[in-house]
């Protein structure tokens, strides 16, 4: 279990995944979450996740394998917003297709009344259609399998984020692809994001720091146990 980065170290890149009830951000929900931290040499930082009680159906069960009954005890997402702007601060967001990741979180902070700032993105699935030769398919399956990456539970959060932080640090090591791997483009990114200026939640009406819940019929057992205040 990976504890987590201090304040001062929050420097380097957020591998987010979530899980929604469906394919629209404005009009879906979260439903689950993930964030794997890498400092800036790509070295493990920690690992976050959660359920998140949508407030309505969950969705597609048969693609995300939560069922309405595995949400006792889930916080909302007013719940851990505080929480999960600090680990996201002053990072690189990294997802596989980011900008649909992204749009949930933007619009689940728009919810609260917290603005998203811009963040500098790196997106897996562009890094993957960059390489030659291209993968078969450009899903997360097909790119990690691809790269070597195997033996992780698909769908759920933590399980993806986990496969696309292999899968960004095979990319960046192996250095094939060279519009994302060379290290001045790594280098403006971070910088980037070090300079972003990020809104603060707490304080707000409703946004209050609550118990994070991982799911229970993940096979992954290495996710970190109910957090509160975001310490594992």
């Amino acid at each position: 279990m990976l504890s987590a980065p201090s304040q001062a170290s929050a420097y380097g890149f957020a591998v987010v995944d979530v899980e929604a009830t469906g394919s629209s951000s404005r009009r879906h929900r979260v439903v689950e979450l993930a964030v794997v931290l890498l400092d800036k040499d790509l070295t493990p930082q920690g690992e976050f996740t959660t359920l998140v009680d949508p407030h309505g159906p969950v969705g597609p069960t048969h693609i995300h394998g939560i069922e309405g009954g595995d949400l006792g005890g889930a916080p909302s997402f007013d719940g851990i917003a505080a929480r999960l702007l600090s680990l996201l601060r002053g990072r690189v967001l990294v997802g596989h297709n980011v900008g649909c990741d992204r749009s949930f979180l933007a619009a689940e902070y728009a919810r609260v009344g917290v603005r998203l700032p811009s963040i500098p993105e790196l997106c897996t699935m562009r890094m993957a259609a960059a390489r030659l030769p291209v993968p078969h398919g450009l899903s997360l399956r097909d790119c990690a399998e691809a790269a070597g990456v195997t033996e992780w539970h698909a769908h759920t959060a933590l399980g993806d984020a986990r496969a696309t932080a292999e899968l960004f640090s095979h990319y960046v090591r192996g250095a094939e692809s060279v519009e994302f791997a060379e290290s001045a483009v790594l280098g403006e990114r971070l910088a980037q994001a070090a300079a972003v200026e990020w809104p603060q939640a707490t304080g707000l009406p409703g946004v209050v720091d609550a118990l994070w819940k991982r799911r229970s019929n993940d096979s992954a057992r290495r996710m970190v146990p109910n957090v509160r205040n975001g310490s594992a």
